[in-house]
């Protein structure tokens, strides 16, 4: 008996240190997976009173509300392309003189252009115009047999030579004060660069993540959009109705020159250089405009055309162009940060495992061609 009880002792003894011998050898394997990837481990009792505890957190929420909105956003349809009006924004066979301006600058260049250049140009034409018809009449040869001897005039020189000033100075102060307008602009509402290319334009909205080209269409499809043939193009640049719009403009090859006349503006755009100019339309529409420089073959080819609109469809159509509004992230930002946002640490909870991409992360640093650090 005393012997059968050594022998169940003896193998009682052996069978549990080969149970050990595993359960020690998985020990530190277990260890240095939990080091690269967290253990996924079973909700307990505690654990479930602690997840249902930090359920209502807002890290815990599977996706946030800033991401369901720009994913809404990004599924949203583009708004309607709006028509243009032939009485705003393009040319006119039956209009004379200058295009409606629909921005601030361009009503006070419309006002200095109405009020004081046309009616002074009109008043020195005719002016001169009769001084020229009384010298032809009054000093002709059959009314004057002997001409006159007299060589100076003290009084006419002064006169000739204060009165230009006068009307220099009278150009001068309101053409500085515009000027000065023009290259002073407010806060940016919205940033647009803008390169001019032979012979298209790209378009680049550095906040919001968008860029595109635009180019001509053809006047077949000009005419099936009811839009002018060569002043239409396939993809427009769009801006909100009463924002701060600063365009900066350069070029990939040669000198282009960027303007829009309903706007009152007109820039270089040089390559290797920087230039900028603002505008700010009070009217939705669409607006057109064309390159000022010539630049090769296909000058003529190379239209502008801006659709402005209400805010809202603005918004629509920077999330239907996969962007974002400025001082937001981007679409896909919130649905990546929410995920270690959720889990806390790296080590995970009860409920809520950690995700195995942020351990492996910090297991084995990524590939580099820079040298060794220490």
């Amino acid at each position: 008996m005393k012997t059968f009880l050594k022998l169940f002792a003896i193998a009682a003894a052996f069978g549990l240190a080969s149970a050990a011998v595993p359960a020690a050898a998985q020990a530190p394997a277990a260890n240095s997976v939990s080091s690269a990837t967290p253990a996924q481990v079973l909700p307990s009792r505690d654990a479930n009173a602690a997840a249902s505890t930090n359920a209502t957190a807002p890290a815990t929420t599977p996706p946030s509300a800033a991401a369901n909105a720009a994913a809404a956003n990004a599924s949203a349809p583009p708004p309607v392309a709006l028509n243009p009006s032939p009485e705003f924004g393009q040319p006119n066979p039956e209009r004379i003189g200058l295009q409606p301006p629909v921005s601030p600058i361009g009503e006070r260049g419309l006002w200095f252009h109405n009020t004081i250049l046309v009616p002074l140009i009109i008043a020195i034409s005719v002016f001169v115009l009769l001084l020229l018809l009384w010298v032809i009449v009054r000093y002709r040869r059959g009314a004057n047999p002997v001409p006159t001897r007299n060589t100076h005039n003290t009084v006419l020189e002064i006169i000739w030579t204060v009165v230009p000033v006068l009307i220099l100075v009278a150009i001068a102060l309101p053409s500085i004060d515009l000027l000065q307008a023009q290259y002073n602009p407010p806060r940016a509402d919205v940033t647009v660069k803008v390169t001019g290319n032979q012979w298209y334009w790209s378009y680049e909205y550095p906040d919001m993540g968008i860029q595109f080209d635009s180019n001509i269409l053809t006047d077949e499809q000009a005419a099936a959009r009811h839009e002018p043939r060569q002043l239409a193009v396939d993809n427009r640049m769009v801006v909100p109705v009463g924002a701060v719009v600063k365009v900066i403009t350069t070029s990939n090859d040669v000198i282009h020159s960027f303007g829009v006349p309903a706007f009152w503006i007109k820039m270089d755009a040089v390559p290797g250089r920087l230039n900028e100019t603002w505008f700010q339309a009070d009217r939705p529409g669409v607006y057109y405009g064309v390159c000022y420089e010539l630049c090769g073959a296909r000058h003529g080819y190379m239209p502008i055309s801006v659709e402005v609109v209400s805010r809202e469809d603005f918004a629509r159509w920077v999330a239907s162009r996969h962007g974002h509004m400025p001082g937001a992230a981007p679409a896909a930002a919130p649905a990546q940060a929410a995920q270690p946002a959720a889990v806390g640490a790296t080590e995970g909870t009860a409920s809520t495992p950690a995700p195995t991409n942020v351990a492996a992360g910090t297991a084995t640093p990524a590939t580099t061609n820079q040298g060794a650090t220490r």
